[in-house]
């Protein structure tokens, strides 16, 4: 007796499930999986600036190689940057005011690229994606992530009117 060879259609329309069905379950499996059972608390994100160097209160270069650049506190885009707990993105930088001291880090988690957030309240940052979190020297304090974040060195100018950031 010969015997013949199926093809994946027909083996899944004899186990009684069709490509899309399959597709369905595996989809609806991947979805409800995550790295973090933490229920994860809507966090307002403010929008991401990215502005060419020069423009919207930003002088110097905001990425490459050389990450050297001086944000005006006093500019409309920035000024709300002065209140302790707010936080906004320059490039690829997450800048924070930690309790009134700026920080500044790379804005990319670790594990696997999702853009973090400042979180005033624990006065950390934490990827809303798997839920890893990182102190304020970029260190990891919760996995998944496991590697800690670039750090930018930070200096108010100007009366507190102007922060440097540099590499």
């Amino acid at each position: 007796m010969e015997k013949s060879q199926l093809s994946r259609g027909q083996f899944l329309k004899q186990l009684g499930m069709s490509s899309a069905a399959l597709m369905s379950f595996y989809c609806l499996g991947t979805t409800m999986t995550a790295c973090s059972k933490d229920t994860v608390e809507p966090t307002p994100i403010p929008p991401p600036v990215i502005s060419p160097s020069g423009s919207s209160g930003i002088t110097g270069a905001i990425s490459g190689t050389t990450i050297d650049f001086t944000i005006d506190l006093t500019n409309s885009n920035f000024k709300d940057l002065k209140a302790e707990g707010q936080f906004t993105y320059v490039g690829d930088i997450i800048i924070a005011n930690a309790k009134g001291t700026f920080v500044a880090l790379s804005k990319v988690c670790t594990h696997v690229g999702t853009t973090i957030n400042f979180r005033s309240a624990t006065n950390d940052f934490r990827c809303p994606n798997h839920g890893s979190e990182f102190r304020l020297d970029g260190t990891v304090q919760k996995s998944p992530a496991d590697i800690a974040l670039k750090v930018f060195k930070t200096e108010t100018l100007n009366n507190g009117n102007s922060l440097k950031i540099t590499a």
